[in-house]
């Protein structure tokens, strides 16, 4: 039995009010383009999630919203993956908080997907990605960026098991650049 975990850093944010909350910070116009683009990748490689477990910060719940749109699509009358907003993905410098709000809410989904922050995403994408694709595993280990999505197969019955010890194979790791036309 495995588990497929996604991890979705937010899109590029709008630092132009330098007065604003960081909490209450919302998409620039860049991240408004690449989280469909992000979307996309997702729909056309079959990787739509059971659940999305979403930070409360305002850009994460935008990056998902711009997602969910693309992969429910137009011809989709379902309601598609369930979302939770859980604040502690709200979390940047170590991934301790991720595993522990997938232990808690990730469910019986097969599919999961964080939408979430650097550093805490890009460390916890290391601690789980023991092997997979070597040019995925390469981009993987050099950056995190922002709208970046890590696919990864976890050897979990159930995500009340994973740890800091478990270990599972990179399918994808992809960047808005990647992507752009």
């Amino acid at each position: 039995m495995s588990r497929r975990l996604m991890l979705l850093r937010h899109a590029k944010s709008d630092w132009s009010n330098p007065r604003l909350d960081d909490h209450e910070r919302p998409l620039a116009a860049r991240g408004v383009r690449d989280a469909p683009l992000m979307g996309a990748f997702m729909l056309r490689h079959g990787l739509k999630p059971d659940k999305a477990l979403v930070s409360t910060a305002l850009r994460a719940r935008q990056t998902w919203e711009l997602v969910r749109d693309v992969l429910q699509g137009k011809e989709n009358d379902g309601p598609g993956a369930a979302a939770e907003h859980v604040a502690m993905l709200y979390a940047f410098d170590n991934p301790q908080p991720l595993l522990e709000a997938i232990r808690r809410h990730g469910g019986d989904a097969r599919t999961l997907l964080l939408v979430g922050h650097n550093e805490a995403m890009h460390e916890l994408a290391m601690l789980l990605a023991a092997d997979g694709d070597d040019h995925a595993m390469r981009r993987l280990h050099e950056k995190f960026p922002t709208a970046a999505l890590a696919v990864i197969d976890l050897p979990l019955e159930n995500w009340q098991e994973i740890g800091k010890n478990t270990k599972g194979r990179l399918l994808h790791h992809v960047r808005p650049k990647d992507l752009r036309g």
